[in-house]
């Protein structure tokens, strides 16, 4: 049986400045975009980007990334605790993070860019959307050192036990996510664009990859204990992810 590790989640500790392995799995997300996207300005010429343009990507995606992500936390998961609690709102190393809130936010930023550089915002989707999924992978890790978002109990052989939960083996359910929505979602997304599609094609697949795999996944996590099961005896996650594959579907179709 696996047991957690119990990492740390402080990487480095100096006495009242502390560095948390949860900020440098973003800071690796930062860097795989930037890296990933100077690749794709050099291989992908159709695409008419400049580094100019990926910096202001990068810039504008990661204001939308923390802004948006932290605050569908707080609205789609535990508002009255944060309106009781305002002061955590920036306590960001804790994790609260919300996939689908960080989504939301960077689709806004794009719109923004869109607008400043006077291009449509299917074009700029579909140029981040392959230097996505890496940092979700990253972002997973990070769940898995604090040792959050466990998974529900299972014989299955790759169970977990997670001691700061109980001592019932449970689905690593991050790791999970990392494989699928990180390495798979990358490798899948980055062939994939490798030629040149029609506008929105990229963009809507990874909206179904996405939408499909944390749809899935959301069977072996521990329902967040503030909102358990919804309707249907899905989770908030997976009504969150459904919009997304819909979306992907009539997306695609109409490219």
């Amino acid at each position: 049986m696996l047991i957690h590790p119990q990492i740390d989640p402080v990487a480095v500790n100096l006495g009242p400045f502390q560095i948390h392995w949860y900020g440098i799995m973003y800071l690796l997300a930062f860097v795989g975009f930037l890296q990933l996207g100077k690749v794709q300005i050099r291989t992908r010429l159709w695409l008419s980007w400049n580094e100019k343009m990926l910096d202001d990507a990068f810039f504008y995606g990661a204001i939308g990334v923390i802004a948006g992500g932290r605050l569908g936390y707080i609205l789609f998961y535990q508002l009255q605790y944060y309106i009781n609690q305002p002061i955590e709102i920036i306590a960001l190393w804790k994790g609260g993070m919300s996939f689908h809130g960080g989504f939301l936010g960077v689709v806004i930023a794009m719109i923004l860019l869109a607008k400043k550089y006077k291009v449509s915002l299917l074009s700029i989707l579909d140029f981040i959307a392959p230097l996505v999924p890496l940092g979700l992978a990253f972002g997973r890790i990070g769940n898995f050192i604090n040792a959050e978002l466990w998974g529900r109990p299972t014989q299955f052989f790759l169970g977990m036990i997670f001691p700061n939960v109980d001592s019932l083996a449970r689905h690593p359910s991050q790791l999970y996510e990392c494989f699928l929505e990180g390495f798979i979602m990358f490798i899948a997304l980055w062939f994939y664009s490798k030629q040149k599609r029609e506008t929105g094609q990229i963009s809507a697949v990874f909206l179904m990859l996405y939408g499909t795999f944390r749809f899935l996944v959301e069977f072996t996590r521990e329902p967040d204990h503030f909102l358990g099961l919804l309707f249907l005896n899905l989770s908030m996650g997976q009504w969150l992810s459904i919009p997304m594959l819909i979306a992907g579907i009539y997306l695609f179709k109409k490219s």
